[in-house]
């Protein structure tokens, strides 16, 4: 199914963005048509630019590795113009986000991809 090669496909890349970038992925929970990420990255990175990498290489990379995802999206664009980001700061509490993206998706079509995967060192 293409949605499952694509998350697939995200994880690796994502793998490749935390060897090339100092952003970690800690959750990845993928939908039919959306994805959460809760990740960590140095305060020298502006959450704006985190985005920025994040969604110009894995839209660059999904696109060169399945093709045929560009037919089935509206318009052919990968990721939509807008984004929600939020930052956890000294008494925000990560594990509730954890949960939030841990339970994106139905049921049935719900795919996560865990920390425990995304890791390669």
């Amino acid at each position: 199914m293409l949605v499952e090669q694509v998350a697939k496909e995200l994880k690796l890349v994502c793998k490749e963005i935390s060897r090339r970038y100092e952003i970690e992925f800690i959750e990845i929970g993928t939908d039919k048509d959306h994805v959460h990420f809760l990740l960590q990255s140095v305060p020298s990175y502006s959450p704006s630019k985190v985005c920025r990498i994040v969604k110009s290489l894995t839209a660059r990379e999904i696109f060169k590795r399945v093709p045929e995802v560009k037919e089935e999206l509206w318009g052919g664009e990968f990721w939509t113009s807008g984004y929600f980001m939020s930052t956890i700061g000294q008494h925000g509490n990560e594990e509730t986000l954890r949960n939030y993206v841990k339970s994106q998706g139905g049921k049935l079509d719900y795919k996560q991809i865990h920390r425990g995967q995304l890791k390669l060192f």
